[in-house]
């Protein structure tokens, strides 16, 4: 059931009850089917490791947010939103870990037209009301570990959004509020908007997702160019080739400083 939360203003709402994903999406329902997709599952437990590692082993801390993690691509098509939605899962997994999957891909959001949320209110409502909190557009869901932040209405002014003191404001909080939470920001294509470098600025890790054997070396070599160069930014190999004349979901993981 959702009601109108009305001192909020009536583009805020609120649940009383989590909202069901669309998990029977086989994409998206490797998690719960460990027989028939194990290879998978294992190739996610090594991707999210380190980067757990890094958010939460002080020893291995630069500075910043480290739990705060943006996913991106160099341009649309090799599987950003995919990947930041897998790993999102295989955090939740974790028996002491939390997970906020935020759709910071504001122009063009991919959430909820993959896991079939529907039009709810998020990043881009909150960033623009100066009284509302943060808690009243995060959707939860059935996965107990798992909260999700839509985009929220479109705006012409999304750069200057994720560019305010608030949206800086709002990744201090996300990063020391909750000790056990990472944040996954699934942020537009590096190539295609002025999104994502402004987003990078704030996260204290980037996951760079690289589609084999159809991304460039210089689209590649462009697109990192654009990134801060004082963060982990890490790059995952996405539809490698696997066996003769069929692609599977390898991975392959480097890291880089």
């Amino acid at each position: 059931m959702i009601r109108s939360g009305s001192s909020l203003g009536k583009n805020v709402i609120k649940f009383s009850k989590p909202i069901k994903l669309n998990l029977e999406y086989s994409r998206f329902n490797m998690f719960f089917d460990a027989q028939d997709n194990a290879q998978i599952i294992e190739e996610y437990r090594r991707i999210k490791r380190p980067l757990l590692d890094y958010a939460f082993s002080k020893g291995l801390r630069t500075g910043g947010c480290p739990n705060l993690l943006m996913v991106t691509s160099s341009v649309p098509g090799e599987g950003k939103t995919f990947t930041a939605i897998n790993l999102a899962l295989s955090i939740a997994m974790e028996l002491d870990q939390t997970v906020l999957l935020v759709d910071a891909d504001v122009v063009n959001p991919s959430l909820n037209r993959e896991l079939n949320l529907g039009s709810y209110p998020g990043l881009n409502d909150y960033l623009e009301r100066d009284t509302s909190s943060l808690s009243d557009y995060m959707l939860r869901t059935e996965i107990d570990n798992l909260k999700i932040l839509p985009a929220g209405r479109k705006s012409f002014r999304s750069v200057e959004l994720l560019s305010s003191k608030r949206m800086a404001s709002l990744a201090e909080e996300l990063s020391s509020r909750y000790s056990d939470r990472i944040v996954i920001f699934d942020s537009p294509p590096i190539m295609v908007t002025n999104e994502a470098p402004t987003l990078a600025s704030l996260v204290g890790q980037v996951l760079v997702v690289v589609e084999a054997e159809s991304t460039s070396k210089s689209v590649l070599k462009d697109a990192l160019s654009q990134l801060e160069q004082d963060k982990p930014i890490n790059l995952l190999l996405n539809k490698a080739k696997k066996k003769p004349g069929k692609y599977g979901y390898g991975y392959g993981y480097a890291g880089r400083n």
